[in-house]
């Protein structure tokens, strides 16, 4: 298990140097960054003297170097539309998200997995098939059209719940249902096949004809092997909920880490930009290591892999 927690670190932390690059690079690829900044009117000696200021004028690898020395520091630089530290306003916008992607997480959670379980006990039946086109109906329908709808139903016309805000559990209803419906489908499918495919293995005809239970079978010998793509994709979801939220974060007026990512493009603020790129990009690769190794426990043959 050690060799294996390694094996995945040497490459995570490869991967994360490679992003860090990415992410970095990724606004000054894009063109002259002191110009920008200087704005369009601005003669050559002031688009000079921002480059000198932003360290802009300096060879990139000499940037990146002290950037990424910074940054495993906790210094990510200072904003330049607000003249705040980067690291603060990362930090005071991540809980929003955080919260919103665990609600979300948990919800999708809570409904793939027993209507996955369902649908492959039931499979070819009435059951099975609106489980499907309730997935699929899921995963077909845009994020801002299904939040326009929910603010429009329960925040307009029954003023059942808020439609804008982050003070209460309750303004995230809404949110949540938005990203939780969106991202249940993979997880519910996955299921599905994981555990039609795995009730027509040998084992389970073996504990079948030992007399086990079928509610014995199903959860403790089946659902253990079926549950291995959901686990893995469920790490990935978190990471991705926790980057992808821009859209829902803007309709129902949370301040987020991706509200803040918008703001930053919009405003060109390249360093709160790249900061928070990295950050997600980082997370996700941790999450993905952390999949792993819950992979590697439940099934200790992907150890050998």
């Amino acid at each position: 298990m050690l060799n294996y927690f390694l094996n995945r670190l040497i490459v995570a932390i490869l991967v994360a140097i490679t992003v860090s690059i990415f992410a970095f690079s990724l606004l000054r690829l894009s063109g002259d960054l002191a110009s920008e900044l200087a704005g369009d009117d601005a003669s050559e000696a002031e688009i000079q003297a921002v480059a000198k200021a932003y360290g802009l004028d300096r060879p990139f690898h000499i940037q990146y170097l002290d950037w990424a020395g910074s940054a495993l520091s906790g210094d990510l630089g200072v904003s330049v539309f607000s003249n705040e530290p980067v690291f603060e306003i990362i930090t005071a916008a991540m809980p929003v998200t955080i919260k919103l992607a665990t609600y979300s997480l948990i919800l999708s959670l809570v409904i793939a997995i027993p209507l996955g379980i369902l649908a492959a006990v039931r499979r070819n039946t009435w059951i099975d098939r609106a489980a499907l086109v309730f997935a699929v109906s899921g995963q077909a329908i845009p994020n801002f059209w299904l939040g326009l709808m929910f603010i429009l139903v329960f925040g307009v016309m029954l003023a059942w719940l808020p439609i804008a805000g982050q003070e209460t559990w309750v303004h995230f209803v809404l949110p949540t249902l938005t990203i939780g419906l969106s991202s249940m489908p993979v997880k519910m499918r996955l299921t599905r096949a994981g555990m039609i495919e795995v009730m027509q293995s040998d084992f389970i005809r073996t504990a079948r004809a030992k007399g086990l239970n079928r509610t014995s079978v199903m959860y403790k010998h089946a659902l253990r092997n079926a549950i291995l793509p959901v686990v893995s994709i469920t790490m990935v979801s978190f990471g991705r909920l926790l980057g992808g939220t821009v859209v829902v974060e803007s309709i129902f007026a949370l301040n987020g880490i991706g509200f803040e990512a918008l703001q930053a493009i919009i405003r060109q603020d390249f360093p709160v930009v790249q900061s928070i790129v990295a950050m997600i990009a980082f997370i996700y690769i941790a999450l993905t290591i952390i999949s792993d190794l819950i992979n590697a426990q439940l099934d200790p043959r992907i150890r050998l892999n």
